[in-house]
């Protein structure tokens, strides 16, 4: 085999380490981009954040001579200048200061100082220690009174372990029969142990089903509750009946006519089917918006929020301490960190312009949204906004995914504004998401008692000149959890 050299000319696409942190920044949501942030200042001393501040000033005095101080301190008010945009002012009031010596009769605590959940210091302690506070379970608040109840030893373990089986819902999740076998005791003892559980609070725990739930409910009304009796009938006998909304079929057997029915009707819809949903459950999670969206002198204005997007800095104090002919150890570690601080920061503000300016976008071309709500809901997909500002589909992809806008109109995440598109008689097309709006304002439009057919919401989507299939209506109109017609139908 002979060799050669030979000389080839060709492009391709390289990833660098700063292009791959860029892409790995951009598609991160706001948590996410949090903890990125954090892990970077803690393993780069040259990155610190607004927060700290007073700390770098403090190390600066201690740690470098005079000539460099001066020029740390210089570079450092340059730096936060172009990075925050703006000077500000970190002096915080000392909560204690101007106290007045003698304070009016009816003056108030609060009226003279700042309440302490609000401002700084054990407030915010306090504050967050009540936030992570663990929520009672259903089993403990049943357990408590348990333990208020006077039972033999026997009854008592019989009791933890009939509460211990209690679903979150409020429901028994085990078998008598087999409870009974497994603690050696008589099936009675365990029904009569049970009995009591179910007239703790909330009254209807321990239930085995929803009849028995129900009427556990109603069973503890006083006896001149009105239409009591028949809410007892309704509930024992035509349980079935009452699931299926078989209202003609219910008002023959319970011989009540409509509007007594419907009186029934309101009495029950007052109990609770699951009387556990009220305990424990998973925490709320709150939803931090990265862009906001407001109107100011008729026009929308959009900006990121201020909250999610980190003040960042150099720390000038190490950043003072390179020199450029030192080939020392430790100063190449200060050196790579700084080049590291100047990427991320760069990777960040890159995010943020790549953020604000999809996000503008997005408001541009969905104005009628901003103006008249869902139903104006123009189709758009990715491919529009890339075009439109100029980048790949790809990036506007992690631009949108886990990012959120705060608009008059409520909190959205960025892809609800994208959609697919339904022709219509006009020969426009109409967004799918408007669609969806069109359907929820005419469920919540229709007549209780005569609710409007998947059917008949195309015959009238059909007559604002939107033309969909039936099943296509069904699939909408199941996306955003509305019931059948016939679940729909009720009385009051």
């Amino acid at each position: 085999m002979k060799q050669s050299l030979q000389l080839k000319l060709g492009t391709s696409l390289t990833m660098t380490p700063q292009l791959q942190q860029a892409i790995r920044l951009l598609q991160l949501s706001t948590l996410e981009l949090q903890q990125e942030i954090q892990s970077a200042l803690d393993s780069n001393p040259l990155l610190e954040s607004d927060f700290d501040e007073h700390a770098g000033e403090q190390l600066q005095e201690q740690n470098t001579p005079a000539t460099i101080e001066h020029q740390a301190h210089d570079g450092a008010e340059s730096n936060r200048e172009s990075l925050n945009g703006e000077s500000e002012s970190s002096a915080d009031g000392d909560w204690n200061s101007d106290i007045p010596d003698d304070l009016p009769v009816d003056t108030r605590w609060d009226d003279i100082y700042t309440n302490s959940s609000h401002a700084g210091g054990e407030g915010e302690e306090y504050a967050l220690e009540q936030r992570n506070a663990a929520v009672e379970s259903l089993q403990d608040h049943l357990l408590w009174q348990l333990n208020l109840t006077p039972l033999t030893p026997i009854d008592k373990l019989i009791g933890e372990t009939l509460i211990d089986a209690i679903a979150p819902n409020g429901f028994l999740d085990i078998n008598i029969e087999d409870l009974a076998a497994s603690l050696d005791v008589d099936v009675e003892e365990v029904l009569a142990v049970l009995k009591t559980i179910q007239q703790f609070e909330p009254v209807g725990c321990g239930s085995r089903d929803l009849r028995e739930s129900l009427l556990l409910q109603l069973r503890q009304l006083p006896e001149n509750t009105p239409w009591l009796a028949q809410a007892l009938v309704v509930v024992g006998q035509h349980l079935d009946l009452l699931g299926k909304r078989d209202f003609r079929q219910l008002s023959r057997r319970t011989r009540l006519s409509e509007t007594q029915l419907g009186e029934v009707m309101r009495l029950i819809q007052t109990l609770t089917p699951y009387p556990g949903e009220a305990f424990g459950g998973e925490e709320p999670q709150y939803v931090v918006p990265d862009v906001i969206v407001s109107r100011r002198d008729q026009r929308w204005l959009v900006e990121l929020n201020p909250e999610t997007t980190p003040k960042l800095r150099i720390n000038d104090a190490y950043a003072a301490l390179i020199r450029r002919a030192d080939n020392s150890a430790e100063n190449n570690y200060l050196r790579d960190n700084l080049q590291e601080a100047r990427w991320f920061l760069k990777s960040l503000q890159s995010r943020h312009e790549t953020l604000l300016k999809v996000a503008s976008c997005i408001v541009e071309k969905q104005q009628g949204f901003f103006e008249l709500g869902p139903e104006a809901m123009k189709p758009m997909v990715l491919a529009n906004i890339a075009e439109t500002i100029g980048m790949h589909e790809s990036t506007i992809s992690r631009v949108t995914t886990q990012k959120y806008m705060l608009t008059p109109r409520g909190v959205f995440e960025l892809k609800y504004f994208f959609s697919s598109h339904v022709s219509t008689d006009s020969g426009e097309d109409a967004s799918s998401t408007a669609i969806r709006a069109l359907i929820r304002k005419l469920v919540d439009a229709e007549q209780p008692r005569k609710p409007l057919s998947d059917n008949k919401i195309t015959q009238e989507l059909d007559k604002q000149g939107i033309q969909v299939a039936r099943r296509t209506v069904a699939k909408y109109r199941e996306s955003m959890g509305i019931p059948s017609s016939s679940e729909r139908k009720r009385l009051v």
